[in-house]
């Protein structure tokens, strides 16, 4: 007799490997971005993606904001050819992470998301700061 977790069976292993590989691919989580941030091995731009009011409330340290809409070719042009954007937004309730993503995407801008947003960064018990 099947559950409700074993009615549908699992991928294969080589699928499965194959797509939780590249889920990496596109997506980081917030230990990984506050451990790299902590050591000072930055290696990518964090991108606060909210509306500028809610990034004055609290935003990771080391984030600048850019909120989705205003992803043009023209804005992300000042930033270095090649370097990897991270975005977030408020939590795993919101989709402007993934809105910024589509739009970098497009520009052909390599980019990530970093799973959780601010919620994630918060119940891992990090800290946001407000001081720019």
């Amino acid at each position: 007799m099947s559950t409700h977790v074993t009615e549908t069976p699992a991928a294969s292993s080589d699928i499965a490997l194959r797509h939780f590989q590249d889920m990496l691919a596109f997506e980081t989580d917030c230990w990984d971005v506050h451990e790299s941030l902590k050591a000072g091995k930055v290696d990518f731009i964090i991108v606060d993606v909210r509306d500028r009011n809610a990034f004055a409330k609290g935003y990771v340290k080391g984030a600048i904001n850019i909120p989705h809409r205003e992803m043009t070719a023209e804005r992300m042009s000042q930033y270095p050819n090649g370097k990897l954007f991270v975005v977030y937004c408020a939590g795993p309730h919101c989709n402007g992470a993934n809105k910024a993503a589509v739009r970098l995407a497009r520009l052909g801008l390599p980019v990530k998301m970093m799973i959780g947003g601010v919620t994630g960064w918060l119940d891992e018990g990090f800290t946001l700061t407000t001081s720019m």
